[in-house]
């Protein structure tokens, strides 16, 4: 396991992610580049609860057999309900008429404030807080676990009914070149693998992070106060009590979401496992991707780093993602019965208050 998490990258110095992706994510074409082609495999292993060792000898299968064994693998009444490929980017439903349930998958669900669909999305938040401030429902539990990411100002919204005080994305933002001259552009491919940039598409870029990144002054430059906006609070206020179900996997705009949700509602618990994405910093934004001249491998990376929006905290360590304040991960028993660990525990400790 430990020889895949260089195939992982994280925010800092955590491992969570590093540990799960291990085995759930990429494991046959990890395996294959570490260890090379196989015909069969030896595994031994020992069964749940068991001490003693077995062995079995198992063929290696095709693309097409690992992805049907993936789609009927026996977890998956679970985790698909996660899996934000299969779910919309948002939803909410009452669990009872003390408790609400809003799940946020995914936050690419709109590109910027003048996508017709950010629209949809404030009213559809909006008219979720409206109903539980008419109801008086007096616990929420919001639902981030798997969330890859996306983009503002889609990941702020829900924050500003869940706080009376203002906030930004960010304290700082920096590049560290000018944006005049794109560094080793011989070798500038793009913003996405599948599509070369035109010369035209990049003068265009240029402007625009010149427009955002203005000065280049120390080696690096700063961000354009037009790009980082106050948000102020929304009404009406959630004024119950809030649950934030976070893990390993959690990651970029998800974990920023979570990291404010952190910083400024207090009266939030945290339940699950430490997000991939930094609580305090991140590197994020404006994807580059450049192309090696002889092997033609791309590689994709942001070139922003943020000093986020977040106040020092005790229990917040620096170079971590976003602590817990429950730390649960999913249970051996509650795998073979095909059970959600981290919403039950959640559950019970509403139930508790």
């Amino acid at each position: 396991m430990q020889s895949f998490y260089k195939y992982y990258t994280a925010d800092g110095f955590n491992t969570t992610e590093k540990l799960s992706a291990s085995v759930n994510k990429s494991f046959g074409i990890n395996y294959l580049l570490e260890y090379g082609l196989s015909n069969e495999f030896i595994i031994e292993y020992n069964s749940p609860k068991s001490e003693s060792l077995e062995k079995k000898i198992l063929p290696a299968v095709t693309l097409k057999q690992r992805e049907a064994n993936i789609k009927n693998r026996f977890s998956a009444p679970v985790t698909d309900l996660i899996d934000y490929k299969k779910r919309p980017p948002y939803s909410f439903n009452m669990l009872n008429p003390t408790t609400g349930l809003l799940n946020l998958r995914w936050f690419g669900m709109a590109y910027g404030s003048d996508d017709p669909k950010f629209k949809t999305y404030v009213h559809f938040l909006d008219s979720v807080f409206i109903g539980l401030d008419k109801n008086k429902v007096s616990n929420l539990i919001i639902d981030v676990r798997n969330n890859p990411g996306g983009s503002d100002p889609n990941f702020e919204q829900p924050v500003m009914y869940l706080t009376d005080q203002p906030f930004k994305e960010n304290v700082k933002a920096t590049i560290i070149f000018d944006p005049n001259l794109l560094p080793f552009e011989n070798y500038f491919w793009g913003v996405s693998t599948s599509e070369r940039m035109d010369s035209i598409s990049k003068k265009t870029g240029k402007e625009y992070l010149k427009d955002v990144y203005p000065v280049f002054k120390n080696n690096i430059s700063l961000q354009n106060p037009k790009y980082n906006p106050v948000y102020y609070p929304k009404s009406p206020k959630f004024k119950g009590n809030l649950y934030l179900l976070i893990n390993e996997n959690v990651a970029s705009a998800a974990s920023h979401f979570a990291s404010l949700v952190k910083a400024y509602v207090p009266n939030v618990t945290i339940v699950g496992v430490e997000t991939v994405g930094g609580y305090y910093r991140h590197n994020g934004h404006s994807p580059l991707v450049y192309e090696l001249p002889n092997s033609k491998i791309k590689t994709q990376f942001s070139i922003v780093n943020l000093v986020q929006d977040a106040p020092k905290k005790e229990n917040q360590p620096e170079g971590h993602g976003i602590m817990p304040d429950h730390e649960v991960w999913p249970s051996l028993d509650d795998f073979f019965q095909q059970k959600d660990t981290q919403m039950n525990y959640t559950l019970k400790l509403i139930q508790m208050k």
